[in-house]
């Protein structure tokens, strides 16, 4: 899966540390002051086990997500789901995705069949957490 961004190393670093995932050999950011000619163009993120698992690509510009979605200015485009166990998990996992720079457009945590919350990540895209024991 490959997402579109005006930022590719900053959205590659908000979901490799909101799943802990880590570069393919050779992405990994250049030491503080370096030039990051790769940061600007192209970047993979893998499971720690190695497989392939999002890729983030340069665009000029890109429409955001905005509150309310799916409905709105925006339509519904392809989105990010996660899920984790407990409602105690979406709440750490909220305060982490919005440590990370993610914006909340909906928070259905007092749903019993299925608590969730929804956010624009810092490119925009939606990205759904939700409890799924």
């Amino acid at each position: 899966m490959v997402l579109d961004t005006t930022d590719v190393r900053g959205l590659a670093e908000f979901y490799r540390q909101l799943f802990g995932l880590v570069y393919r050999p050779g992405d990994e950011p250049p030491p503080a002051g370096e030039p990051d000619p790769l940061g600007s163009d192209w970047l993979v993120l893998r499971t720690p086990e190695g497989a392939s698992c999002l890729a983030f690509q340069q665009v000029e510009k890109l429409p955001e997500a905005a509150e309310g979605w799916p409905a709105g200015p925006v339509p519904q485009q392809l989105h990010l789901d996660t899920t984790v166990p407990t409602v105690e998990a979406l709440e750490a996992a909220h305060r982490r995705a919005l440590e990370l720079g993610a914006r909340e457009l909906l928070d259905r945590t007092d749903d019993p069949e299925e608590p969730l919350r929804v956010y624009a990540d810092p490119s925009g895209h939606p990205l759904c957490i939700f409890v799924a024991p």
